[in-house]
Formats: C-alpha cells, sequence, structure tokens
C-alpha cells in the first residue's frame, strides 16, 4: 500500500515528511511528493568532485556546503516548520551563510547557491518546477548540471528578481563562483573519467 493512498487530496507537509522511510529519498513541491531514485555512479563522482572543490575553498570561513541527502525547506508566507509544504527539497549540493538556519534535518531558510546534477529523471523538476521555486524564494545562484552533455548551466538571480539566461559551460571551462568570486571551479576535474 503506498503512503499516499489516503492522502491524495491533501498537501504533503514538513510533519508528514518526517514519517516516511528513511531509507528512501522524498521531496515535495507545492505539498506533492516525489520518491527520488538512487544516483548513478557518475552523478556521485561529479557531486563528490564539486563539493570537494567548495569544501576545500570554504573551510574555515562562515559560509558552509553540504551535499545530499540534506533537507532544504523554504517555506511560503508564515509557515511553522512542521506545516511546510512548498519545497522540502535534498540538492544535490547547497551552500548556506546563515548557520541559525540550520536545525533538525537541515536548512531552513534561503541558501546562496543549489546545484543539482540533472538526470533524465529528474531533468524536469530540476528545470521546471525547483527552477521556479528556486527563482521565486530569491535562491542568488542555481546551477543544473548535466553529465550526459558535460555541461553546467549557472543561473543568476537579476535585479527583477528573475534568473538571466544561463551562462553555459562545458568540460573545458572554469567557473567563477559569482557568490564566492575567488572560488574557481574547474569543470575538466568535475567530468574526468565519465
Amino acid at each position: 500500500m503506498s503512503i499516499f493512498q489516503n492522502n491524495t487530496s491533501r498537501k504533503q507537509t514538513y510533519t508528514d515528511y518526517l514519517t516516511w522511510p528513511e531509507d528512501e529519498r522524498w521531496e515535495i513541491i507545492d505539498g506533492v511528493p516525489y520518491l527520488q531514485a538512487a544516483p548513478s555512479w557518475q552523478h556521485q563522482a561529479i557531486s563528490g568532485d564539486i563539493f570537494s572543490q567548495f569544501y576545500t575553498y570554504l573551510k574555515d570561513k562562515s559560509c558552509r556546503v553540504f551535499a545530499a541527502p540534506f533537507d532544504l525547506c523554504i517555506s511560503e508566507a508564515n509557515e511553522s516548520d512542521e506545516e511546510i509544504s512548498n519545497i522540502i527539497s535534498q540538492p544535490d549540493i547547497v551552500v548556506i551563510c546563515d548557520e541559525s538556519k540550520l536545525r533538525k534535518t537541515g536548512y531552513f531558510g534561503i541558501p546562496s547557491l543549489i546545484i543539482e546534477i540533472s538526470s533524465p529523471s529528474t531533468a524536469k523538476n530540476d528545470k521546471i518546477l525547483k527552477f521556479n521555486k528556486f527563482e521565486k524564494a530569491g535562491v542568488t545562484e542555481y546551477w543544473i548540471v548535466e553529465p550526459e552533455n558535460k555541461l553546467v548551466n549557472v543561473f543568476l538571480l537579476q535585479e527583477n528578481n528573475r534568473y538571466g539566461r544561463p551562462d553555459i559551460y562545458s568540460d573545458e571551462d572554469k567557473i567563477t563562483v559569482t557568490t564566492f568570486p575567488e572560488l574557481i571551479i574547474d569543470l575538466k576535474s568535475v567530468f574526468a573519467n565519465l
């Protein structure tokens, strides 16, 4: 029996989320639950390399980097933590600069940067649903990594609170991280051995 069989007509919340099986990766977008497939080895290799570059740079600085599984909870209006249904996500990589919002299973607020490593099963959510939610919430920098094409799309929040056209990088490029201009991510390393 599905855990949602009797609850399909109401929005799922963080309270519901905490009751679901711990060995499954779930996300909630607008109250709708999405089961996440296990990541491929290529996904994990890319995630590990990007995480390592961020971690090395941020060591002993005020911002921190986290990798999935790590909950990112973004509320709408005045929702309490337990009532959040707007977005409960497990971004592949998330950078936060306000440690006061770290609690329970992750981060309850707007992070400085989010990176999603897209796959055929997650592409729609990464490029449409999460894109729109992160833009509306005010996430300054959002990256979508495409392993198959060895591309990284970097979206930056503009003055009109919308993401502009993406800067697109290939496996031969280096990305200067807008949030941390001294940090340069080497994509040769990220996409090596795929």
